[in-house]
């Protein structure tokens, strides 16, 4: 079992930990909206499938350098737009939904859980593989000033599951490996923090943002003391 004791800081992963994630007919869907196109099951699914099939296997939309640039990111997924046959406006509609950070919404117990960490004199990293700037949307939140350090893939060039990005979050905390909690979704991005020695807890995406499962890294983070 995990010391808690030992624990002086929590890395968090944000989409799919912190924050809801739309699903990917979620995500389509959207799209058609703002396209003014039919929504309806039939459109959603018949967009996927050709997102999908053109995308292949393995997935170009998770290429393991998709998230280190805007540009990269970008360029991923309009490659795989075009591939799709999608057209420019539904193209641009889907980039646009992607990127836009205000559809994912935190978690109802995201505040008390930084509360009770910072309380505990426990620092906080958030560390995620995004092409934008999310810090607009942890302000807009109240969360924005509980944060000690924000490392973003789109910032730094690199991502998970790269060793390097954990160990520039820890860089940033002051914390050794095994001081610091690795909090995420994905055992493919966020399990790799046990490569670099982070004790790490997996928890199952968030989906719907009125779940409450973040008592688990309270719990796991134990009294966090420096």
């Amino acid at each position: 079992m995990m010391d808690g004791a030992r624990i002086r800081a929590v890395v968090f992963d944000w989409r799919g930990t912190l924050a809801s994630e739309l699903t990917p007919e979620g995500w389509v869907r959207e799209a058609l909206r703002r396209t003014g196109r039919d929504d309806g099951a039939r459109s959603v699914a018949a967009v996927l499938r050709s997102i999908r099939t053109a995308a292949g296997q393995p997935n170009r939309l998770q290429s393991p350098r998709g998230n280190t640039s805007y540009a990269r990111h970008r360029e991923t997924y309009y490659s795989v737009f075009a591939d799709a046959a999608l057209g420019d406006d539904l193209a641009d509609a889907l980039f646009a939904v992607d990127s836009d950070p205000s559809y994912n919404h935190f978690a109802v117990d995201a505040a008390e859980t930084f509360t009770a960490l910072i309380e505990s004199d426990c620092r906080i990293a958030i560390l995620s593989n995004i092409h934008v700037d999310i810090r607009p949307t942890f302000a807009a939140a109240g969360l924005l000033d509980s944060v000690d350090t924000f490392v973003l893939s789109g910032e730094r060039g690199i991502q998970k599951p790269d060793p390097a990005i954990f160990h520039l979050a820890l860089n940033h905390l002051g914390v050794p490996a095994e001081h610091a909690l690795m909090v995420g979704d994905r055992p493919s991005r966020d399990g790799a923090a046990v490569e670099v020695g982070m004790p790490t807890l997996l928890v199952p995406q968030l989906t719907d943002p009125n779940d409450r499962r973040l008592h688990l890294v309270t719990r796991a983070a134990g009294a966090c003391t420096f």
